[in-house]
């Protein structure tokens, strides 16, 4: 079998929610699992949860289905809401709760018929830009979704962070001030925080928040915040050297030379590419771990392998194990050499990459 895979320790993200619960005792924590949990395995990752979170949070329909089929019974909100009109009636059946951040939601859920009321979280635009309501749209919607007979009486208001990643930015506060005077004004239950605001923003608690990245071990931060220390890495990138090269001076590795050895070296190639999600753009010097010693990558990425300098590496030989990133070489330090986030490295396994559950 080819030696690429991610291990995941179940165990990591369970302690890491109750590290979510610990910083917000007054709230409860929705688990974000969306894209797969964040590579992570969402039907796993919703079955060591199960017993702890109130609920889980996806993007859309079908990775909610996905949980449903699994026997995941929990709730699971719907953070994008229902894209068509049918997916209302079968919402209210199957126990998922939707967003409404458009008009368009209000007038689905009005023409639905279900035997069951569905539970409604209504989307403000507070700052971000990007999905939900202005104030006198929401208001709107809001008496028209109470008088709605298929609608839970009680509606999540709702928002989304845009700059909660950097302690010190103000538009935070801003955000949050904002969404506190709709919500007190309409007495309905509030959702604010993310991960980085559960971490470094306390004003931002309310009854729900929503923790998704650092489930997974990770920081959401640029600079590393003590608060984070509980936090431990769930997956691990594993691969091995499947071949070795001796260079002389002036040779040079993998497409388009982007690399030449100024000295005697020794190249190792790994078995992992951007065809399993490694990110093609990682430039020389990028580290990873060969028997537990940092090594620079070297040379371009390519769809099934990447290079790596061996040289100061002793006994490195065919078959070593090779660390992309886990427990020993955050995925933060890797992203942040490509130019990415964390986030976008974790989402961004193919199914190339068989997921270890442990």
């Amino acid at each position: 079998m080819r030696p690429t895979s991610a291990t995941i320790r179940l165990k990591a993200i369970r302690d890491n929610y109750r590290v979510a619960c610990s910083l917000a005792p007054g709230s409860s924590n929705i688990a974000v699992i969306k894209a797969n949990a964040y590579g992570h395995g969402a039907v796993e990752v919703a079955t060591v949860l199960q017993d702890e979170a109130p609920a889980f949070a996806v993007a859309f329909f079908e990775e909610a289905v996905q949980l449903r089929d699994a026997g995941i019974e929990k709730p699971v909100l719907l953070l994008q809401g229902s894209m068509e009109a049918d997916e209302v009636a079968e919402a209210a059946d199957r126990g998922f709760w939707l967003m409404v951040h458009k008009q368009i939601q209000l007038d689905q859920l009005c023409a639905a018929k279900s035997d069951h009321p569905v539970r409604v979280w209504l989307k403000l635009e507070t700052g971000m830009h990007r999905l939900g309501l202005d104030v006198q749209e929401a208001e709107r919607i809001l008496e028209r979704l109470l008088s709605l007979e298929n609608v839970c009486s009680e509606v999540v208001i709702c928002t989304q962070l845009a700059c909660a990643d950097d302690p010190e930015n103000p538009v935070t506060n801003q955000q949050v001030n904002r969404i506190r005077t709709f919500a007190e004004r309409h007495r309905m239950p509030l959702s604010i925080a993310n991960s980085a605001a559960i971490m470094t923003a306390p004003e931002s608690h309310a009854q729900w928040n929503r923790p998704g990245y650092m489930l997974y071990g990770n920081s959401p931060f640029a600079k590393m915040q003590s608060v984070g220390d509980g936090l431990r890495p769930a997956m691990t990138m594993r691969s091995q050297l499947i071949g070795i090269q001796e260079l002389s001076p002036g040779e040079s590795v993998g497409y388009g030379h982007v690399w030449t050895s100024e000295g005697r070296s020794r190249i190792g190639t790994v078995a992992i590419g951007y065809g399993d999600g490694y990110p093609r753009h990682a430039p020389n010097g990028t580290p990873v771990l060969v028997n537990g010693r940092r090594a620079p990558l070297v040379g371009r990425v390519s769809m099934d392998m990447l290079s790596v300098d061996l040289t100061a590496i002793e006994g490195a030989q065919l078959g070593g194990e090779v660390e992309l990133w886990g427990e020993n070489l955050s995925v933060n330090e890797v992203a942040s050499f490509a130019g990415t986030s964390g986030y976008e490295l974790l989402a961004g396994l193919t199914g190339r990459v068989p997921l270890v559950h442990q």
